[in-house]
């Protein structure tokens, strides 16, 4: 009878293809990549950045879907339609999406699996919501989102690559007192996989963002390799709330007893003492066109289309700006897209203009507090008259000023942000609002827009979003930066002897000595 393995996958032979997918990478051919959960393709950038060659993604958004389709899988300058096709892992298994994938080519097999399952359960801003939408303390562990890791591992299972990467929140290492990624290790060990996870920021390697995340890498034990991770080739000291956030996230692997860390988890790779210091917003974003439109009531709410096009503002004054507009396959048009914005009101955009740099919500409320109190002095020196709190014209004069948000209850809501440093980390939640990331120019006194939020996930001009918007905002914040997987692509294919392997930008700021080699193991 076969034994069951952890997370409710069986273990099978695995043959020998792995050992003919490593001959042929090795021989040149660029590595076949399968995105799952793929959102609009961040990670899947990186990769085919990096030397491998996209076979397709899994991704259930509509918007999300298309995107992925219409920048790795284009036929005339418009998405492929099956690509674009919205898919899910459960309802598509392994073998029927392979059958349908190589029907469209005329190679065959999976050598990489990529993805990043859904993460809100894992969050503690997604559980706390849970907790909320359902009034359940532990709402976040009946989330079925949690499990999805298990169908990941289920496609590892059938399509038996040579290696994977998975990405996902810190907290999936502390979820309920419950280390997931231990559990996704044993499995893969049980399928013939080494493994090693860690917490990567992605300000280290050359994102204009602290964006901290779990990255796990498996190599099929047969390949002989032990996984490495990318050296940082940036130094940052961050500030305290990210450095107590990962203490938090690391509680249980740094548990007493917990031997099983021990086999898999590796401390966050350090930078060089001399390394350059981190990619600033403003040396992301200074290049882009200035919008001022807003504070001249020339703005109106409404459906934002991603059709626009506008000139570019200033030449690249950095070598950052200069990929952002000639990366790779993904090269501007010449003119920029997507630089829309939210449109507020005047009450938003005169706080805007005081805020200082990570100045927060409490903050800005202060200053809106201040402002009502000055519009109420102005409003008796030229009237004479004195208006009472319980009034409809108090209220009214009040609402013009400070915004409705409870301070206390939404310190994170608002944020300016500092142009000398990399941007807070982008979430989902931008499909929403942007209030967690005001223009650090006070004399724009606005949000940020579509494209700056690219770019500062470290998107390049080149690259299309689907939707509208909001949408498209939501798939930037659900997005790995590609700088970043570039970068883990590139000691992937490095360990993996590549012969396609194309080093990221960042590499030329690596020291050689520090550079890491393929590990062998017995």
């Amino acid at each position: 009878m076969a034994t069951r393995a952890r997370c409710a996958i069986i273990p099978r032979g695995m043959g020998p293809s792995i050992a003919a997918k490593l001959k042929r990478i090795r021989e040149g051919a660029s590595p076949r990549m399968l995105d799952l959960f793929s959102g609009c393709g961040g990670l899947t950038l990186g990769f085919v950045s990096a030397g491998c060659t996209s076979v397709g993604g899994v991704e259930i958004d509509r918007d999300a879907a298309r995107s992925y389709a219409w920048n790795f899988h284009p036929v005339h300058g418009q998405p492929d339609e099956y690509h674009a096709y919205p898919k899910s892992v459960v309802d598509h298994g392994p073998r029927e999406l392979l059958h349908d994938l190589e029907a469209r080519s005329s190679k065959k097999g999976i050598d990489l699996i990529v993805g990043g399952p859904p993460c809100p359960a894992f969050t503690r801003v997604g559980r706390a919501k849970l907790r909320e939408v359902y009034n359940h303390p532990e709402a976040f562990k009946h989330d079925e989102r949690a499990t999805l890791y298990i169908e990941y591992l289920k496609y590892v299972r059938e399509l038996k690559p040579v290696a994977l990467v998975m990405e996902n929140v810190p907290d999936i290492l502390n979820w309920g007192g419950h280390n997931v990624g231990d559990e996704i290790c044993k499995s893969l060990d049980e399928l013939g996989y080494r493994c090693a996870y860690t917490l990567l920021n992605a300000a280290n390697y050359g994102v204009p963002q602290m964006r901290e995340r779990f990255f796990l890498v498996a190599i099929h034990k047969q390949a002989g390799i032990e996984p490495a991770f990318p050296t940082p080739t940036r130094r940052y000291e961050f500030p305290l709330g990210y450095l107590s956030s990962r203490k938090v996230a690391l509680k249980k692997v740094h548990s007493p007893g917990n031997a099983a860390a021990h086999l898999w988890y590796r401390p966050p790779p350090q930078s060089r003492l001399d390394a350059p210091p981190p990619v600033s917003a403003e040396q992301a974003l200074a290049d882009l066109p200035e919008l001022k439109g807003h504070l001249n009531g020339m703005d109106r709410r409404g459906r934002r289309s991603l059709d626009g096009n506008l000139p570019y503002g200033d030449e690249p004054r950095n070598d950052y700006a200069q990929l952002m507009r000639t990366w790779p396959g993904y090269m501007g048009v010449g003119y920029l897209r997507d630089h829309v914005t939210r449109c507020l009101t005047m009450r938003d955009y005169r706080l805007f203009e005081r805020m200082r740099a990570d100045q927060d919500y409490p903050k800005a409320y202060e200053l809106a507090e201040q402002l009502f109190t000055d519009a109420l002095a102005q409003h008796e020196q030229r009237t004479g008259e004195v208006l009472r709190p319980n009034s409809s014209e108090y209220k009214k004069l009040r609402a013009e000023y400070v915004p409705p948000y409870d301070h206390k209850k939404f310190p994170n809501k608002w944020r300016k942000m500092a142009a000398d440093a990399p941007a807070r980390t982008l979430m989902a939640h931008l499909g929403k609002d942007t209030y967690s990331h005001i223009h650090y120019d006070s004399n724009q006194a606005r949000v940020i827009s579509v494209r700056e939020a690219a770019r500062l996930q470290s998107f390049p001009d080149g690259f299309r979003f689907s939707g509208a918007m909001n949408t498209a905002f939501r798939q930037i914040g659900n997005s790995v930066p590609p700088l970043l997987s570039w970068a883990i692509a590139d000691q992937l294919l490095l360990q993996l002897e590549a012969k396609s392997r194309k080093p990221s930008p960042e590499h030329k700021l690596e020291s050689p000595t520090t550079r890491r080699a393929a590990v062998k193991v017995a």
